[in-house]
């Protein structure tokens, strides 16, 4: 299945169906009157929130949706049924916005979240509605209402709790697949990852997490180079990134700059996170010019450098470990966030 994150679409809810008119003329009825029903009600435009999914794939090839048009009244007081309602459904953490691209209209977070988008035109009033003691044989009725339309944007962000960041070709790929069951393109050249993939890390029965890959950042990518940052989007509801620095380079301690700098650049809070800094690799280098790397990168960054290895599997275990307990120790914490102090007086 392709990935696709963003794109835009149209959806027009049903116009109202329109009154009739119409008067009863029955046999040996001497006093008919007006019997002219009411339009039904236009079909309303949904989007659903639904757990399965992980693109927006399906609109690709459908760009336009329509409900239906509620169906016109008839006589004998027959009332036109309502049209049928249309139901986009949505991978959880799809944004909607505007035709303009920036605002946000709902941000589906929620799995099983529902919310109108467009609304159904009302039915229109037959003539047995306008009779009365002065116009006892209307003809006239109201047509339907005319239904909502609207070009809107849908984007995706994927809901994972650990994001992996760095370089192109610093091992995320090989990582995510050691330590999940994801299995990511994996070759030994810059930008295999074109999209992000979503891995889920068992640790035990009650210790898991998702991990998002996201393709790698290089310099100037804030600006557009390379994929630029629009995949970034994917991490900013994680509670941790984890950022891979591959050991093998000259200047490990540039590398961890440029991420940095395109990571704090592209704003969203993504340069807040909280994040484990670890050395990818390992297994490619002798002990001594390992530790040189280490000390160094340490130094720059003022943070502790962890080592791992997704080839080998060494040091893996500990870092899915730290990076889940930060997970539920910010879970936690936004669980219990006070709420504004209300004073009371009597």
């Amino acid at each position: 299945m392709k990935f696709l994150d963003q794109c835009k679409i149209y959806v027009r809810s049903g116009n109202g169906g329109g009154g009739a008119v119409s008067f009863r003329r029955e046999k040996y009825i001497e006093y008919g009157g007006p019997d002219g029903g009411d339009g039904g009600r236009g079909g309303d435009v949904w989007i659903e929130a639904v757990d399965g999914l992980n693109t927006l794939i399906d609109f690709r090839y459908q760009q336009h949706f329509r409900a239906d048009t509620g169906t016109h009244g008839m006589g004998r007081n027959r009332h036109g049924a309502a049209g049928a309602d249309v139901v986009l459904r949505v991978p959880v953490g799809t944004q909607v916005l505007e035709e303009d691209k920036e605002t946000l209209l709902i941000d589906m977070d929620t799995a099983g979240q529902k919310v109108l988008l467009a609304k159904g035109g009302n039915g229109g009033w037959g003539n047995d509605r306008f009779k009365g003691p002065i116009n006892q044989a209307p003809y006239h009725a109201n047509p339907g209402q005319d239904g909502e339309e609207k070009w809107i944007w849908l984007r995706l962000k994927l809901i994972a709790d650990v994001g992996l960041a760095g370089l192109p070709n610093a091992g995320k790929s090989t990582f995510l697949a050691a330590a999940s069951a994801a299995k990511p393109k994996i070759a030994d050249y810059p930008f295999t990852t074109l999209a992000p993939n979503l891995g889920i890390v068992d640790l035990s029965s009650e210790e898991r997490f998702v991990m998002a890959d996201i393709p790698g950042l290089i310099e100037g990518a804030s600006d557009g180079a390379g994929l630029g940052t629009r995949f970034l989007g994917h991490v900013e509801r994680t509670a941790v990134l984890i950022h891979l620095v591959d050991c093998t380079q000259t200047d490990v301690v540039a590398a961890w700059q440029t991420v940095r700098h395109e990571l704090e650049a592209y704003g969203e809070e993504l340069g807040d996170k909280p994040e484990i800094l670890a050395l990818n690799k390992i297994d490619a280098l002798d002990a001594d010019t390992l530790e040189m790397q280490r000390n160094a990168l340490a130094e720059a960054s003022g943070v502790p450098v962890r080592l791992v290895s997704g080839v080998s599997g060494e040091g893996v275990k500990e870092l899915l470990r730290e990076a889940y307990a930060l997970v539920r120790s910010r879970k936690a914490a936004a669980k219990v966030q006070p709420g504004p102090a209300v004073s009371w007086a009597p």
